[in-house]
């Protein structure tokens, strides 16, 4: 297959170049259409206990049973004057004009509850009706705009929260774009020394986003797609696009170099570099493919996201950038200063001198003081992460400046009885007399649970469903919260009860995750173990490429605590830590982490195998290995790095996370590992590296991957 795409390229380029840059523009108009309504929900579990108990009350009342839009009312004086309650009337009667509004609650003169400790502000609660959760933004939105034209109102909400996340993620994902495209221009400009090669990467990358774009917006009109999917589709897709243009243009420069451009040249290239690209797209895509276990659709979003942009990656460069290589020939040296070309063509043919041969035979003369001192450090970084704490998302993930961040703070601070967001029960039973009596010696013995501020009697919604409001005494994400929604839950009661609320929606996400994270981390390591050993025939190569990525990791999260857990580095960063990590990041990072790091181990892997098959000795195998590839992998960590990193700017604090998250990962594996862990592995393991059972022998000779001809 590769040798026929090899020689379409060779005769057709001009032709394959145009139907490229046409579907790629088809792609393009399509994909931002179709990618303007992904949600910005996703984190929880449709199966889980939390969300059961919000359906089962949307089912009795046909509105929603947590809050969907906050309003703080300020009129400037106390809010039982006239004035006052003058200014809470025109914020409710607003509210319950809106069509999509099922109920509306606010604040009962001579009652407690909905007003400030000082009595200055008030809190009105709108309650959507039975509505999709993109009628819900339009909504949020809707309501936003007409109350903020009232003096002294304030919008917040969770549905505000959602409006302004998707808003805010469009916006730092074009920021993002135009901080990245130049400097991977200039960096590409630095490693190729040409302005006709350095062009290429970023040109591929385009169109890697543009394919992304377009199968993420059709996969939104099937499955529903969470739009935090966006900025892993364009970082990762850059990124793979980049490390895959580099690896394929600095093979083809060394093909031209030997034996000179044409089909020769572009074969050669393809049967090496292009295999390698395929496999790579393949496990890093069957990698985050896992991803697509969890039934949260912010996980599955991103694994559906990373799998097709690693399949497009894979596309584009062995389909699209042959024809461009052919078309360009010896010319892809072209648009470079003499000095620089020579350089360049000196670093090409290079082999037994470079700074990554004498790098790599430094280390395998002492292996063991390397290994060593190179895995200490990583597991020094790791050590941050045994004491990781979890949050969720809420409006915290927002800038200080956020509209719904600032009402939720003013709701923290003013209202510390938190009368709008309790933690409820939805308790099937009829409605009778004896049911109630039942249902209410239920809820006296929950109000003597540690930790309860108050429990309102049970209201009869109909369809045979109770609720009964309870109030913590601490914030919802508070641990003596978290353990009161564990008390609710474990006393048993006269009627089925389902215990929902943003508490217990935390406890039910927490639970989800973890049940299924045994088996997507079954699949991630199967398919890296599956990859490499399909790639290089050696048990011992892929178990030794699992220890690597799980020190990666480790050593990722222990560097994300420190920064955003502690807080660490908040004034560069423009954020504030709210003490703990997003929960679904080290899930989330630790795929990105397990498919790059196979990506590279792939490239790095197969050319020391290629060596080591046409006759080189084993340790020179490994240093000529990492000379012809160490430039390319750090070239494309680089890069690739900058491609997430852009996200770091994000206003987002999860997409920082994601962001930093992943370009350390990176930068960790393409230096530490690649450089100075793997080469002295292997030579402390010598002949053993590439050892497995006869029966896996077999196997590998009959199914396994074979660089060159």
């Amino acid at each position: 297959m590769l040798d026929r795409i090899a020689r379409i390229s060779q005769a057709h380029p001009i032709r394959v170049i145009i139907i490229a840059l046409v579907l790629g523009a088809a792609a393009l108009g399509i994909g931002t259409a179709l990618v303007g309504s992904l949600s910005s929900g996703g984190f929880n579990d449709p199966a889980s206990q939390a969300v059961l108990a919000q359906d089962a009350v949307v089912a009795a009342t046909g509105a929603s049973a947590v809050p969907s839009v906050v309003a703080i009312v300020d009129p400037g004086t106390p809010i039982a004057s006239p004035t006052g309650q003058a200014a809470v009337a025109d914020v409710v009667d607003t509210m319950k004009a809106d069509p999509d509004v099922a109920r509306v609650v606010g604040p009962v003169p001579g009652r407690a509850g909905l007003v400030s400790r000082n009595g200055d502000l008030a809190t009105v609660v709108a309650y959507f009706g039975n509505i999709d959760d993109s009628q819900s933004q339009v909504a949020a939105l809707r309501l936003h705009d007409e109350l903020s034209r009232m003096d002294g109102v304030q919008v917040g909400g969770g549905w505000t929260a959602a409006a302004e996340t998707s808003a805010i993620v469009g916006e730092d994902l074009i920021r993002a774009e135009l901080i990245a495209f130049p400097l991977l221009f200039l960096l590409s400009l630095w490693v190729f020394r040409g302005l006709v090669a350095a062009l290429l990467p970023p040109v591929m990358g385009a169109l890697v986003i543009f394919g992304g774009f377009f199968f993420l917006g059709v996969s939104n009109q099937i499955f529903g797609v969470s739009v935090y999917a966006l900025n892993l589709v364009t970082g990762l897709g850059l990124g793979l696009a980049i490390d895959y243009s580099l690896l394929i243009v600095s093979r083809y420069r060394e093909e031209i170099a030997r034996s000179g451009p044409g089909l020769d040249a572009l074969t050669a290239t393809l049967r090496t570099a292009g295999k390698s690209v395929i496999f790579s797209a393949i496990t890093v895509g069957a990698a985050l493919a896992g991803l697509m276990i969890f039934p949260q659709n912010f996980l599955f979003s991103m694994g559906l996201g990373g799998l097709m942009v690693a399949l497009v990656a894979a596309v584009v460069a062995v389909g699209v950038l042959p024809a461009v290589l052919a078309l360009l020939g010896n010319r892809i040296n072209a648009l470079a200063p003499r000095r620089w070309r020579a350089r360049s063509e000196h670093a090409d043919a290079v082999e037994e001198s470079g700074g990554w041969y004498r790098l790599s035979r430094f280390v395998m003369r002492r292996p063991v003081a390397v290994a060593l001192v190179s895995g200490a450090f990583m597991v020094l970084l790791a050590l941050p992460a045994l004491g990781i704490r979890f949050t969720t998302t809420d409006s915290n993930v927002l800038p200080a400046t956020s509209a719904a961040r600032q009402v939720d703070e003013t709701l923290t601070v003013e209202f510390p009885d938190d009368r709008y967001s309790p933690i409820f029960a939805a308790i099937t039973a009829p409605d009778t007399a004896a049911a109630r009596t039942k249902i209410a010696d239920w809820s006296k013995g929950v109000s003597a649970l540690p930790n309860v501020e108050t429990v309102q009697p049970a209201r009869y919604l109909g369809g045979n469903t109770w609720q009964v409001d309870v109030y913590s005494k601490t914030p919802p994400l508070n641990q003596r919260s978290i353990d009161l929604v564990n008390a609710i839950d474990a006393r048993a009661g006269p009627y089925p009860a389902l215990i929902g609320g943003f508490t217990s929606l935390f406890v039910s996400q927490r639970t989800s995750l973890a049940a299924h994270l045994p088996w997507a981390v079954l699949v991630i390591v199967l398919v890296t173990l599956v990859a490499l050993f399909a790639m290089t025939g050696s048990v011992i190569l892929p178990i030794k490429a699992v220890m690597m990525n799980l020190l990666t990791l480790g050593a990722t999260l222990g560097v994300l605590v420190l920064i955003f857990q502690d807080g660490r580095l908040e004034g560069l960063l423009q954020y504030t830590g709210v003490g703990a990590v997003d929960l679904t990041q080290p899930i989330l990072i630790g795929a990105l982490a397990f498919g790059l790091s196979t990506d590279y181990a792939v490239f790095l892997l197969s050319r020391i195998k290629e060596l080591r098959d046409s006759g080189v000795g084993e340790h020179e195998a490994v240093a000529i290995g990492l000379q012809r590839t160490g430039r390319v992998v750090t070239a494309a960590a680089l890069l690739f790095c900058i491609a997430m990193g852009a996200f770091a700017t994000s206003r987002i604090i999860i997409i920082k996370e994601l962001g930093l998250g992943t370009a350390l990962a990176v930068a960790l594996d393409a230096t530490i590992v690649r450089a100075l862990l793997v080469p002295s592995l292997m030579a402390l393991l010598g002949k053993w590296n590439w050892w497995a059972p006869k029966p896996l022998r077999k196997l590998y000779e009959r199914i396994g991957v074979r660089e060159g001809p």
